[in-house]
């Protein structure tokens, strides 16, 4: 809550301060508020730039922090589009009113799963919740079925996990939609006895690939990033992939919108639409983030488990509250 409320109080002064992808001051240059990865965004939109002669000034920073700035802008935002890294600050946009429809360039794309009933956004990557675990500390056929299980007793000290950033927060919000509030809290009384804390998914990964813990929960691009990489903070994990609809299996849907008040509406609406279409998709795929597209002719490396292996849970996007999530895992001792 305290980050919530500082984010709010601060707004003026955070996120604002982006590089603009092109110093050329000619034709129309679309504000973009990215809470994606900044340098995914910095390698796809000169893409962009390129296919159209629209310039892109990206403003950079966290999914609670640009939701937050867009809502106390209000009408007065600067803002063309907002990106997301996941779907509760797309939400929270959504009901202050802010978004223009879509058009259906933009939608068409994507499957109706990834993108809310409403047409004011739609998804464009997503990332599959995973457990990265360590072989020498806990063999495969010691992990459990459910993420909820990772509350049981027999489960102290050996999961890991980084409840301040927007990712996990994205995944109890999903466990809050699935299972309702009673065994959420549970759930997360019971990870907060049995889990060490780290402060970034990275930690996560370099803590389990180390031997420190037996295994944490994070996305699973973190690993295959890293493998791609170096392998460094990766070669002594595995991933562990939940199935069977399970909320360990849920897909994080990053988020795309126009705002109502655009400066330059019909270019925002262009540049969505890159972003959804196929040569968009596969510049994302083809990209260092190893995120699974969600147009279905874009795919990732075959060194990636393939997006139709997953099974994940169905979740209503627009539905993920992250408020309320921030409520409980302050309630439950988590400081944010």
């Amino acid at each position: 809550m305290k980050r919530t409320l500082v984010a709010l109080s601060l707004v003026v002064s955070v996120a604002v301060a982006g590089a603009g992808c092109s110093s050329d001051d000619d034709g129309p240059k679309l504000v973009v508020y990215n809470a994606q990865h900044e340098q995914l965004l910095e390698e796809i939109a000169p893409k962009f730039e390129k296919k159209t002669g629209i310039h892109v000034e990206l403003r950079n920073g966290s999914d609670s922090e640009l939701a937050a700035q867009l809502i106390q802008e209000g009408d007065a935002s600067p803002a063309d589009v907002f990106l997301t890294e996941n779907s509760p600050a797309m939400s929270a946009v959504e009901r202050a009113g802010l978004f223009a429809p879509l058009e259906a360039a933009a939608t068409d794309p994507i499957p109706a799963q990834y993108r809310p009933e409403s047409g004011l956004w739609t998804g464009f990557v997503a990332r599959s919740t995973v457990l990265v675990y360590n072989p020498s500390l806990i063999s495969a056929d010691e992990l459990p079925p459910s993420i909820m299980d990772l509350a049981d007793p027999e489960w102290a000290g050996k999961v890991s996990f980084s409840p301040t950033g927007a990712d996990f927060q994205a995944i109890v919000a999903a466990v809050l939609d699935l299972e309702g509030e009673d065994a959420t809290v549970a759930w997360l009384d019971g990870l907060k006895v049995n889990g060490t804390v780290y402060d970034g998914n990275n930690v996560v990964l370099e803590s389990v690939n180390s031997g420190e813990i037996a295994t944490g929960i994070e996305y699973h691009y973190y690993w295959y990033r890293d493998q791609a990489e170096s392998g460094e903070n990766s070669d002594n994990s595995e991933l562990y992939f939940w199935g069977n609809q399970d909320p360990g299996a849920f897909l994080s849907i990053s988020g795309a919108g126009v705002l109502k008040n655009a400066e330059h509406p019909d270019e925002a609406q262009e540049f969505v639409a890159y972003l959804t279409s196929e040569e968009g998709q596969q510049a994302l795929a083809d990209s260092y983030a190893l995120e699974y597209p969600l147009n279905p002719a874009a795919s990732l490396p075959d060194t990636v488990k393939p997006f139709d292996e997953l099974q994940p849970p169905t979740v209503a996007i627009s539905d993920l509250d992250g408020d309320k999530v921030v409520e409980l895992l302050s309630n439950a001792g988590f400081v944010l």
